[in-house]
Formats: structure tokens, sequence, C-alpha cells
């Protein structure tokens, strides 16, 4: 017998050595609002398969919890990938390739026929089926080159590719009664957990869908955005030209002594999509470029490196920070749980902000103030602009797309530009990479090299930043004249060398060391990229340090 410690009922327990989570949870009759997707043991995420061999804490979670709702997604992708597979031709291949619209944008290739309504119906009527079978999803550990050797006979060469270089002895895949496939992270206990999903055609291909955390009753509105899907699209369609979708891609350029290359086309890529930007608002004539985007999405680097293709028009740019006009510390609204509210708009003096833009368009010398955090108030050091003829204000914030803003200033003299880390390549074919995951680890790195906050802290705050962004952010991401994707194929590979010792840290004992633990994982999958490969103007260098701007 082993004894275990529940935290959901706060309860010791002695169990018999091997019992799994699922049996722990029928024999104690937890009850969660929705089915236990698993348990967090030790503060490590476990399926309800796992079977419990050592003394631990277990805390069960439904799919409200973030590990549940990641759970139901990745079941979702396996119940889709097994649908087409025994619904369409061998030779039709499923993408799953990125969030958007409130679900997961896919793709079929090698269709030799057009994807209309008719072929989702059929597909989602097979996944119902699939569903209302209640089949388990059975986790298998086998050597790793037993399980390699499957991928490829299954056709799923990414994930051959991908795992038969890594260094574990054993691999863990997944079935799902003769279907099998490999997936990051842990699945669902069986198909009958997952009973709300949709699948509908968007664009040129699928739009996956299932129940948000916060609404695990409902589905999302499918709303469209155009411009943020054709960027999307844009980047996924370079990676395919220079050879790059998937993980493995960039791990074999490493190999071959070829990163180098990869590196200066993707720093190359990102000055051409700016220098074009730059164009757009010199055709524009522009008086006002405002600069929006999530956390650690590289706005600051943006800016300057924008700043620099403006210079080469012969604007003379001069930056503004939105920060600078918070209001006073006792002014700033507060959240529903009575803590200041730093990112909603009205944590902005917005008065005073449309008046000193008012004032530099109409040529008069202004103060600026600069915002001491510490003490929550402006400080007036004497800093004034006067903007030249050939000056052009470049405005960074994550409000610069809120209306407003800037509701004072002229639209005809705006140019909006929103830039996000959208990142353009996958683990493989099933396994899409969540540019949520792309700006944490940037975020960790930069909190822990320039802020002082250690990974645990950054993951702790992290859910309230997303729902910042949520709030504040995306719902004006379409407002923008330009987007700019920030992600670089191999920046994970140089993030890594940063990541592991700031994430090992955490410690074992806190909730935080689950998600420190997953990103671990994840980690996994890159060959290390040495830092001096990257270029002193690189967006990267925001969060690594060593860049050629000053902050």
């Amino acid at each position: 017998m082993i004894t275990i410690h529940i935290q959901n009922t706060n309860k010791d327990l002695a169990v018999p050595f091997g019992m799994s989570v699922q049996e722990v949870a029928k024999q104690e009759k937890i009850h969660l609002e929705y089915p236990v997707m698993g348990a967090l043991i030790n503060n490590k995420v476990r399926e309800c398969a796992y079977r419990i061999h050592k003394p631990c804490t277990v805390q069960f979670f439904d799919m409200t919890s973030s590990y549940g709702h990641l759970m139901y997604i990745r079941s979702l992708y396996f119940i889709l990938y097994k649908a087409v597979k025994e619904t369409l031709p061998p030779q039709v291949k499923l993408k799953i390739l990125h969030s958007i619209s409130g679900g997961k944008y896919c793709e079929l290739d090698n269709l030799d026929q057009p994807l209309d309504q008719h072929l989702v119906s059929q597909l989602y009527k097979r996944m119902r089926e699939i569903v209302d079978s209640n089949l388990p999803f059975e986790r298998v550990e086998l050597p790793t080159e037993e399980a390699v050797q499957i991928f490829k006979n299954e056709g799923l060469e990414d994930k051959y590719e991908l795992l038969r270089n890594r260094t574990r002895i054993y691999t863990s895949i997944y079935k799902l009664g003769n279907t099998v496939n490999y997936y990051f992270g842990n699945l669902a206990p069986s198909t009958g957990v997952i009973h709300l999903f949709g699948l509908e055609l968007y664009e040129s291909g699928l739009l996956l869908k299932g129940p948000q955390q916060q609404h695990p009753t409902t589905l999302s509105h499918t709303h469209r955005v155009p411009k943020l899907f054709s960027v999307y699209q844009d980047y996924k369609k370079w990676a395919n030209t220079i050879g790059i979708p998937c993980v493995y891609n960039v791990n074999k350029k490493i190999a071959e002594g070829k990163i180098q290359d990869i590196i200066l086309i993707s720093e190359a890529y990102h000055e051409k999509i700016l220098a074009k930007i730059a164009d757009q608002i010199n055709e524009r004539q522009s008086k006002v470029v405002l600069i929006s985007g999530p956390s650690s999405s590289g706005k600051t680097t943006s800016c300057k490196r924008l700043s620099v293709q403006l210079g080469i028009l012969g604007y003379d740019p001069v930056q503004i920070s939105v920060d600078d006009f918070f209001v006073e510390r006792e002014e700033t609204p507060k959240d529903e749980n009575g803590q200041y509210d730093f990112e909603s708009i009205d944590a902005i003096d917005l008065k005073l902000f449309n008046e000193t833009l008012k004032r530099l368009i109409n040529g008069e010398e202004v103060p600026l103030p600069t915002f001491d955090f510490t003490t929550g108030k402006k400080l007036w050091k004497g800093n004034t602009i006067q903007l030249k003829d050939n000056s052009i204000m470049v405005i960074e914030g994550i409000h610069c797309l809120n209306p407003r803003l800037t509701e004072q200033i002229d639209d005809n003299i705006k140019f909006k530009l929103f830039v996000s880390a959208l990142t353009c390549i996958s683990i493989d074919q099933q396994n899409p990479i969540p540019t949520t995951d792309n700006r944490l680890i940037r975020r960790i790195i930069r909190d822990y090299n320039y802020r002082g906050y250690s990974a645990k802290e950054t993951i702790s705050r992290w859910p309230s930043v997303r729902r910042g962004e949520n709030r504040n952010i995306f719902p004006f991401q379409e407002n923008a004249d330009a987007m700019f994707n920030t992600s670089l194929i191999c920046e994970m590979g140089v993030l890594k060398q940063y990541a592991i010792p700031i994430l090992a840290a955490v410690p074992e004992n806190c909730v935080e060391f689950a998600e420190a633990y997953r990103l671990l994982k994840f980690l996994t999958y890159f060959k290390m990229i040495p830092e001096n490969n990257i270029p002193g103007t690189s967006i990267l260098r925001e969060f690594v340090g060593g860049s050629k701007f000053n902050y």
C-alpha cells in the first residue's frame, strides 16, 4: 500500500501499488464540475491511466483547468486525424496549423476533390461516431527505435524524422482503436469525454473548434479575422518555400552546419517586411504610427527597426511610449478582485496623451513625462520635444489599436501596426506550436534578465496577462493597417539555452512547477543554436541581451 494525499479533499489515503488515477477518483467519488481529465501528481500533469507507484500528492482536474483544456484539444486533434484517415484516401495528409477565430485552422494535403461542405459533414459525422463509441486513448511506451518505425510505416515522416534522433530510450505513442499517432502532452481518458466540438469550412481549409476553458459548455462564434489569417498564411507559405515547416527541418539544418544561412534569411525576411511597411506609411503620408501587440511580441524592437526603415526614407522618427502616460497610482482603476488593473485603457491619462499629441502635431514644443513605476507617479524632468518638418511619431503601447487612445487625433494621419510572434513552424504536422508558448518563453527570459522575476513568478502572472490581452489587445487587432510577425524559425534553438536553467529553478512543491516541467519537455525537441549567431538588431536581442539598440 502507498500513502497519498488528495488535495481536492485534503485527505490522506492508502492505495494499492499501481492503482490508476481514474480508479482513485472513482473510489473516492471525486466530483468536479466536469469529468475528471487527469491529475497533478507531485505537480506533474498525469492522465487518468497513470498508475501510482510512490507516495505523492494528487490534485484532480477537469477541462476548466489549463491542463485539462489542453488534454481536451489534443484529444480532439486525434479524433479528427482518425476521421480523416478512415474517411479519405490514404494519400490525404492532415495538417493542424495554428489558432484562428476561436479554433484551430487545418488543411488537407493531396486531396483529389474540392473541400466542400459535404466533405466537412462526412468528417464531422465520423468524428461524432468516434466520440459516441467512447474509445479509450491508450498510451503505450515503446523502445524509440520501434516507435519511429511505426510512424514511418504509417506515413508519418515528420514524426519519424523528429523522434529518431532523440536520445530517449523509450517513446510514448497513442492508440485510438487501430489508429496510432504521437502527441506532445497527455490525452483525455476516452473519446466520450470530448462531447462538444465543431468542424467548419474556413477559407481553403477546416476550422476545428472545441470549447474554451472559461466556457466549457459552448463553442465560440466564428469571427473572421482576414488580416491575421493572411499573415499566418504568408509565413507558412514562406516556411514551406525555404523547406522548414517543422522542427525536425530546423534540427537537420543545425546538424548539417547550415543554420547560419537560415538565420540570415529569417532576419532578412523580417527586414524586408518592415521596409514594405515603411513604404506604406510613406505612401499614406502618415504623421503618427501606432504599434500594438501582446506581451513579449517584440514591440519595442519592432518600433526601433521600423524607425530605421523610416529614416532611410528621410523621416526623423520620434519614439513615444504610452507607458509614460499612466494615471497616478491612486487614480488607477481596479479589477474585479480589487487589484490595480494596469492593463485597462483607463489606466492611461487619455486627456493628457491626446493633448500632447495635438500640440506636437501643431508644431509646439511639448514637455514629456516619465512614469516612475516605483512611486506610481509621472515625473517631469524637463524633457521636451518639438517635431521637425520631416518628423514622424512612432508610438508603442498595448492600447495603440484601441480607437479611444487617440480619439482626438485625425484618423487620416494615423498608421496602425499590430505585431505578434505568430509561430510559423510546428513540432510536426499534427502538433502545432502555440503562439502563447513562444511568447511565454520569451517573457520568462526577459523577466529574469531585466526585471528580477523568477520563472515561478512569471508563470504565476501569465494567466492574468493573457486575460488582459483578450480584453484590451486582440479585439482591436483587425483595426491594423499592417501586421508584422516577429517570430523567427530558429528562435527556440536560441532561447533554449537561456530558458532551461531558469525553468529548472522552479521548485517542485509549487503549482507553477507543472508548467515549467511542460516547457522544459517542449524544449527537448529543439537542438541548441549558439547565441553568437544572432545579429545585434534581431528581435531576439530584446530578450537575451546584446542588442545594438538602447532600450
